[in-house]
């Protein structure tokens, strides 16, 4: 088994209390008797199994709420962390590009990576909308289209009321069968254009291209951002 782990964003952040708070409650408060407080939210792992050989896991996740230094009402910030893994027990069969799997059957040509085996995890934002299996199923069926948090810095998304989005952390290739690992913590997502409530919800997602192409998504539990 070969393992491939990527460290995402890190940015420094001011914890003081989390552990104590963490344990007390589910859904706390970093800062208690501040209007405006920080909201550490504890998430629990996740794991998807299928029949192709893919097995994804999250472990380690939660989310740090802030108001939006912008102070506009319609604007907030979530660090997100956690670890997304990948094991991979069969071989992708070819890297081929994606228009080049076999006429009328399963293949490549059916492929949202543009021609490699990928694992890609991320979160799917809402704005005043619910954010279940169903409502966002469609959207990782029909391909990723998402922005991604470049290292050192964070990714700003515009929503408006009814709006779902795409955010994605990072992504790795899989090129032959193994484990695959993202790490990521407090990778800093600022939410601005809604004024209603808003959620958010990891997915992660492995595409394996080539004459048995499979996808496999495990998604993450919904939580609020305010």
């Amino acid at each position: 088994m070969s393992e491939n782990r990527t460290t995402g964003v890190r940015r420094s952040v001011a914890r003081a209390g989390v552990g104590a708070a963490a344990a007390a409650v589910a859904f706390g408060l970093l800062s208690t008797g501040a209007a405006n407080a920080d909201t550490f939210v504890p998430l629990p792992d996740g794991q998807k199994a299928s029949p192709a050989g893919v097995t994804i896991t999250r472990t380690g996740e939660h989310a740090l709420i802030s108001p939006s230094l912008a102070a506009n009402g319609a604007g907030r910030v979530v660090w997100v962390s956690g670890t997304a893994i990948a094991e991979v027990t069969e071989t992708p069969e070819g890297e081929a590009g994606p228009w080049n799997g076999p006429t009328g059957r399963p293949g490549s040509n059916n492929s949202s990576t543009h021609g490699t085996s990928q694992l890609n995890t991320g979160y799917i934002v809402g704005c005043q909308v619910s954010i279940a299996d169903d409502a966002v199923s469609a959207g990782v069926s029909g391909g990723l289209s998402t922005s991604g948090v470049s290292a050192g810095g964070s990714i700003g998304v515009g929503l408006g009321p009814g709006e779902v989005k795409f955010v994605q952390i990072s992504s790795k290739d899989i090129t032959k069968a193994g484990t695959y690992a993202i790490d990521y913590q407090d990778a800093e997502i600022e939410i601005q254009g809604c004024a209603g409530y808003a959620q958010a919800r990891a997915y992660t997602v492995v595409e394996i291209i080539g004459d048995n192409y499979s996808k496999t998504t495990l998604y993450g539990a919904p939580f609020s951002i305010g």
